[in-house]
């Protein structure tokens, strides 16, 4: 891969850093994460958060630690609200999640 492209990939990777304010643990939503690394469909992205879960038992960690489940409100069509389910990874769990995709059935299926 070109240094260009892992330049430009790293630094879409670290624009969409979020941090808690009170302990500044940094993290990211996996649904912005979702589609920089090539899914086009929630549930084929959940199997890689997954097995990256799996992976970070397996490591010896707590995967509470890495993999918080949010829940989020948001807009669609004609101004109607719902639930959505999310994930704060830590840096971590990006980590492993990309580690753990899965390029012939989900990653990349643009």
């Amino acid at each position: 891969m070109k240094s260009e492209v892992i330049q430009h990939m790293h630094n879409q990777f670290n624009a969409l850093a979020q941090a808690v304010p009170d302990n500044d643990v940094e993290f990211w939503f996996a649904r912005d994460l979702q589609e920089p690394l090539g899914y086009v469909r929630w549930e084929n992205f959940q199997t890689a958060i997954r097995r990256a879960v799996e992976a970070c038992e397996t490591t010896g960690y707590n995967p509470e630690h890495h993999f918080r489940g949010v829940t989020k409100l948001i807009t669609h069509g004609k101004g109607g609200q719902r639930e959505i389910e999310d994930f704060m990874p830590t840096r971590y769990a990006c980590y492993l999640i990309a580690q753990n995709g899965d390029s012939a059935n989900g990653a990349f299926d643009r």
